[in-house]
């Protein structure tokens, strides 16, 4: 099941809206399959294991993941494919959300009189399907805020200058995690102030994440890096349904995806702002800021996991904080997350958080 769950991560960022499966198939102790979700979300993970085994499938045990799906899609049932493979028994580390699937995975291949497991690894396997678990129970996607700041919780000095703080193996890492992920999201204004192409680069990977800038008044420059490669990778513009019309025709006509949501005050509301990112299809978002962002997701409870890269250097009150207003006037009103990881990454500290667990 570990290389199962290993062979699943590979495909995370990229199977979207599916989720990211992964299969292997054991005969007499030997490893005769394996495969996972591929690009777009198809083939999934259980054919492309069956086909690597061939006829060695037959009385073989198959562990997935995930719940093998029973429904008619783009691709036939996952399950019906075990069934007809000859597979004697299947071990599954968590039951499929989605109410197409939901244990009936599971009861049409005990009726074909195959062995099934359930429950073998499953808070692992809970973990990398939570973003496809969310969109198929809350409508949303998973989403990761992460900052990169001095000691001092600062991202920028009080001129603005903001490049680097952390070292080259942070940022390098960074990378890695947005290309995990479906999207990258930042606000309107970290987008009119860096002019960031919230691409993947220098890993040497061949599919790029999709991006997501809010921004109510949908005020961006329309000569920036985000214009001029809209129509090379998906750029999604959540604005207010008061935005400006030639703004909203200029942007189109670049190709950004143009989604329409709805205010909450002054801001737009992050819940809608996530539900049609969820309608889209996106499972994982990435957000990387900036202050006013991260503190809307987090002051609505939208965070699901927090990664913090620290720097040895302070910068001091007149800098730009890494997280804007909270409104906090109780420390039991703040935000807490649970620590589940720290570690060095060249000359900077690597700290994830998630949220705690009911």
């Amino acid at each position: 099941m570990g290389l199962a769950l290993s062979l699943g991560r590979r495909g995370q960022g990229r199977t979207w809206p599916n989720p990211a499966v992964g299969c292997v198939i054991v005969k007499q102790g030997r490893v005769v399959g394996r495969g996972w979700t591929q690009p777009g979300g198809r083939p999934h993970a259980e054919p492309m294991a069956l086909a690597q085994a061939g006829a060695a499938a037959r009385g073989a045990t198959a562990y997935v993941s995930l719940e093998p799906c029973s429904h008619h899609g783009k691709t036939p049932p996952c399950a019906q494919a075990l069934i007809d493979a000859g597979i004697a028994r299947v071990v599954a580390a968590i039951e499929d959300s989605d109410p197409r699937v939901s244990g009936q995975g599971f009861e049409m291949l005990r009726a074909a009189g195959i062995k099934v497991t359930t429950g073998i690894r499953t808070e692992e396997a809970g973990f990398d399907h939570e973003g496809f678990f969310l969109r198929t129970e809350q409508g949303r996607p998973f989403v990761t805020l992460k900052l990169a700041s001095s000691f001092d919780g600062r991202i920028a000095t009080g001129s603005g200058q903001s490049q680097w703080i952390t070292g080259p193996e942070a940022r390098r890492m960074v990378h890695a995690m947005r290309a995990r992920h479906d999207a990258v999201m930042v606000g309107a204004g970290t987008a009119r102030a860096d002019d960031p192409s919230l691409t993947v680069r220098d890993l040497g990977i061949d599919h790029q994440p999709a991006r997501v800038v809010v921004s109510r008044h949908l005020d961006l420059p329309l000569m920036s890096q985000l214009a001029r490669s809209a129509k090379d990778i998906p750029l999604y513009l959540c604005h207010g349904t008061g935005a400006d019309t030639e703004r909203l025709r200029a942007w189109e006509g670049l190709g950004a995806q143009l989604l329409s949501c709805n205010a909450l005050g002054t801001q737009l509301d992050p819940h809608d702002v996530l539900d049609q990112l969820g309608s889209a299809g996106l499972t994982r978002v990435f957000c990387e800021g900036g202050g006013a962002l991260a503190a809307t997701l987090l002051a609505h409870d939208l965070v699901d996991e927090l990664i913090g890269f620290s720097a040895g250097l302070a910068i001091g009150a007149e800098g730009l904080p890494s997280i804007g207003a909270l409104g906090i006037g109780h420390l039991k009103e703040a935000p807490r997350f649970e620590l589940i990881e720290t570690r060095p990454v060249g000359a900077d500290i690597l700290h994830r958080w998630r949220r705690p667990q009911s």
